[in-house]
């Protein structure tokens, strides 16, 4: 019967405390303060005793607390105490460091050999040369720009991925725009808009999601002249369709009233007061074909910039609808990014950022094989974005069918993120990912636009090594042939034998090359998205 009462003698002990503070009041005057200590405890845990949400409470007063107060904390705990430098949740310490390192712009060598367990299944690793070559210009570039497209843009190999203003406070999207325009590389908007804090000079991938901020009639529809006016901005290169993002595949969103501030309103060009709706689907387009007249519209009002899409592969025949209607209308995009489901984002369903999408690999080595099927991938360049931090990352899946990579969270750990996974709380503990002034203040934007400069400038120097190293003279000739993957223990594979680049044509000639792409090609259509039966 004791034990069964035990756990009420925190608030016992508190409880006497209190008496015995008030009591030593005639003693000294400090115990009062002992007193107003344990008699606030005293009434935590009467009030714990009553109160109906937390059973641990009703049952553990005062001591309770101590469960939830762990509970918070946690993240911090792991990270800093427990965690190796190899364990992806959902970065390594590993390649946290290294981008700290670099964009510090302080030395990122390690001693004493790799960490890595180079015996163990899934580790992939670079051919090398005898041979290596210098390479002593390391602005690695890629010209964008089909043959409809009469603004072509020179891509830097490496990029900032979409990140909205609302999702990142002002001083991480000056800094990062500032710090663009230092390196010459693209600052993908996301698809809030264009904000006043993109305006330093950083090259702009406007991106157009769903709620067509920006240039968007009152009832959430497209509106071609508002679209028109900002695609003329000499700041603008390139427009990228948002269909689907890795984070989330086939979910939108909304950003409730109260969050609008009258910077985000301006952005977005919605009104102050209403509550800010991305749809799941476009309404500019419903089919395969009228996506491809929507391609060659954005691209005739933005006066020849090259215009693409962005999209986690989801069901691969849809895409194969795209690339039918593509030869059928001769529109075709100037760009595809492909983001894989391991792609972030403030704030997404568990079940989503879980089990919808597909990995990049698997989604960026298809859309490159769907394309050399039906010889398209000449005219159509290929991004490729999702947890792409380290010139390994790139040099990797240049070698699967990449041209150039995107990397939001690589971009964010060198403006000072610190992986707190606090972004959907407004209380990011760096202002990186928050509303809040007194919080996003502490990001100071001169310094953390230089260290996103560096970041870059850095990330391209080692990847300009790891090319010249493998006997090449730009890293957009890496193949798959320079890759190696483990399989299990003793068993390597070259990178050609798991992930082949499939023949030119093939498609268009009824070849059944495998992996399901006849068949698929054969279901598919470029009237509709839809299934001619049961299946995807």
């Amino acid at each position: 019967m004791f034990d069964q009462y035990t756990r009420y003698l925190p608030l016992v002990i508190c409880a006497a405390l209190a008496v015995a503070g008030l009591a030593g009041v005639a003693f000294s005057p400090w115990f009062l303060l002992v007193a107003l200590i344990f008699g606030a405890l005293t009434v935590l845990g009467l009030y714990d005793l009553v109160q109906l949400r937390h059973a641990v409470l009703r049952n553990y007063p005062v001591l309770g607390h101590m469960r939830f107060l762990f509970e918070g904390i946690r993240p911090e705990i792991r990270q800093y105490l427990i965690e190796s430098d190899q364990d992806e949740e959902p970065f390594s310490r590993e390649e946290r460091t290294i981008v700290y390192q670099r964009a510090k712009n302080v030395e990122d060598k390690r001693p004493f050999g790799t960490r890595q367990r180079v015996y163990d299944s899934g580790y992939q690793w670079i051919t090398h040369s005898v041979r290596p070559k210098h390479i002593e210009n390391t602005d690695f570039r890629v010209t964008v720009g089909g043959p409809d497209c009469t603004q072509p843009y020179d891509i830097s190999l490496y990029n900032i991925s979409a990140m909205s203003f609302g999702a990142l406070s002002a001083q991480a999207i000056e800094a990062l725009n500032r710090g663009a325009a230092a390196g010459g590389f693209a600052h993908d908007t996301g698809e809030g808009g264009i904000s006043r804090y993109h305006r330093f000079g950083g090259d702009l991938i406007y991106e157009l999601g769903s709620g067509y901020f920006g240039c968007r009639n009152h009832d959430g529809t497209f509106n071609p002249e508002k679209f028109a006016a900002i695609a003329a901005d000499p700041q603008v290169k390139m427009i990228e369709i948002k269909l689907s993002q890795g984070a989330k595949p086939g979910h939108g969103g909304m950003l409730p009233a109260a969050k609008i501030t009258p910077e985000i309103a301006e952005a977005r060009d919605v009104p102050m007061g209403v509550d800010c709706i991305s749809p799941a689907s476009h309404s500019a387009f419903e089919t395969p074909l009228e996506l491809c007249a929507f391609i060659g519209q954005l691209r005739e009002l933005s006066g020849g910039k090259p215009v693409g899409f962005k999209l986690c592969v989801g069901h691969r025949r849809e895409f194969m609808c795209m690339v039918k209607a593509m030869l059928q209308t001769g529109i075709a995009p100037d760009f595809i990014v492909v983001d894989g489901k391991e792609g972030g984002t403030g704030a997404a369903p568990l079940e989503f950022s879980n089990h919808i999408g597909m990995p990049l690999v698997e989604g960026l080595t298809f859309v490159h094989n769907a394309l050399r099927g039906a010889d398209l991938r000449d005219r159509i360049r290929i991004g490729a974005s999702g947890k792409l931090v380290t010139a390994f990352d790139i040099a990797r899946i240049l070698a699967l069918g990449a041209d150039w990579a995107n990397s939001a969270r690589g971009f964010m750990f060198a403006v000072g993120c610190i992986q707190a996974q606090a972004c959907h709380t407004n209380r990011c503990p760096v202002g990186v990912a928050t509303q809040d002034p007194l919080r996003s203040r502490a990001l100071v934007v001169p310094d953390k636009s230089k260290r996103v400069a560096n970041f870059h400038r850095n990330t391209m120097k080692a990847l300009g090594e790891m090319a010249g190293a493998a006997g090449l003279d730009h890293p957009g000739k890496f193949l798959p042939h320079h890759l190696l993957v483990r399989e299990k223990d003793r068993d390597m594979k070259v990178g050609s034998e798991v992930y082949p680049y499939q023949p030119i044509g093939f498609l268009l000639r009824g070849e059944d090359v495998g992996f399901g792409f006849l068949s698929r090609w054969e279901r598919a259509s470029a009237e509709t998205f839809d299934p001619p039966d049961d299946g995807v």
